[in-house]
């Protein structure tokens, strides 16, 4: 068997992880990731195709999948994200897609929060000034008593409310989901839709799965209807705002400041214009790069991947046929 493994936290942290994929006995080759569709095509080639991707945030495109076929049995996604696989095209050609719920969403809510303190406090402005030898001070402001709307109510939306209940906020949330015991326990109201949650939050954070009925919903339209110097959060997907809209409503000041772990083009190319605007805190997609997540997240994958392609029973598939 012959894996193409693509995903860089995988790679680059240790654990046991490692140690499994070994004892598999399979040939791994090894590519750094998120890779286009024209590397992916590439490598393909070059390798005379693969059984298996165990692979990122990679574009694996209808025409991906079709080259590496009909020697490709299954893609075993490391994280949740399956916006960046074309899963129908996958399901039509009988390509199971594993991927590994339940494994992140500690450390991914705790990244959200680390984003709207940072945002609320300017840290960015703060520590680049003290860096350059200036004591520049300004004066942020607290999250309690502050509105938190939070979009997408599951696992890792469930865990940025807890932490938001213990900062104090009052937390408004909206999926079509909703979980009714989780949501009575912890004081969650619940939005009639998701539009109707911007306009009371002091606080929006984004939670949802990418999907064509979602991609840009945060656009100059609904950035409209934010509160004047609201905080957006998003460690979901780029894809989710347009961003020249979101670097207009930080220049205005109809946004506060955008705390976003995620861009629509990753990496981020050269000039864009997140990168000359204060109020905009950019991470480089490592919401869910922790020690402790990236070896959970990488044992589930191998374990996904090895277990399918051995005839088990233990891995958790995204798609049925």
């Amino acid at each position: 068997m012959k894996i193409l493994l693509t995903t860089t936290s995988f790679q680059d942290t240790p654990g046991a992880h490692h140690e499994l994929l070994a004892k598999s006995g399979y040939e791994v080759v090894r590519a750094r990731g998120p890779l286009s569709e024209e590397q992916m095509l590439g490598l393909i080639e070059e390798h005379e195709s693969f059984d298996a991707f165990l692979n990122g945030d990679d574009r694996i495109s209808a025409r991906v999948i079709d080259a590496a076929l009909p020697r490709l049995k299954v893609i075993a996604k490391y994280g949740i994200g399956l916006d960046s696989i074309d899963v129908q095209h996958a399901t039509a050609k009988r390509i199971p897609v594993l991927f590994t719920p339940g494994v992140n969403h500690t450390t991914v809510a705790e990244h959200a929060f680390g984003l709207m303190i940072a945002l609320a406090k300017d840290f960015w402005i703060h520590a680049s000034a003290v860096k350059s030898g200036r004591w520049t001070r300004r004066t942020g402001h607290e999250l309690m008593g502050k509105t938190l709307g939070v979009l997408g109510l599951g696992r890792i939306g469930q865990e940025v409310v807890k932490r938001a209940r213990a900062f104090g906020m009052r937390c408004v949330a909206f999926d079509t989901y909703w979980p009714e015991d989780f949501a009575a326990e912890y004081g969650v109201e619940r939005a009639a839709t998701a539009e109707a949650l911007l306009p009371v939050a002091d606080v929006v954070t984004l939670h949802m799965n990418l999907s064509d009925t979602n991609r840009g919903f945060i656009n100059a339209r609904t950035l409209a209807t934010m509160k004047r110097g609201a905080y957006l959060i998003n460690t979901a997907r780029g894809g989710l705002v347009i961003e020249a809209d979101v670097a207009e409503a930080c220049r205005s000041g109809q946004l506060g400041g955008y705390g976003t772990d995620v861009v629509d083009e990753e990496p981020m190319p050269p000039g864009h214009p997140f990168q000359s605007i204060h109020s905009i805190f950019v991470t480089p997609h490592i919401g869910s790069r922790t020690f402790e997540s990236v070896e959970r997240q990488a044992l589930r994958a191998v374990t996904n991947l090895v277990e399918y392609l051995s005839g088990g029973t233990d891995y958790i598939q995204a798609n049925r046929f």
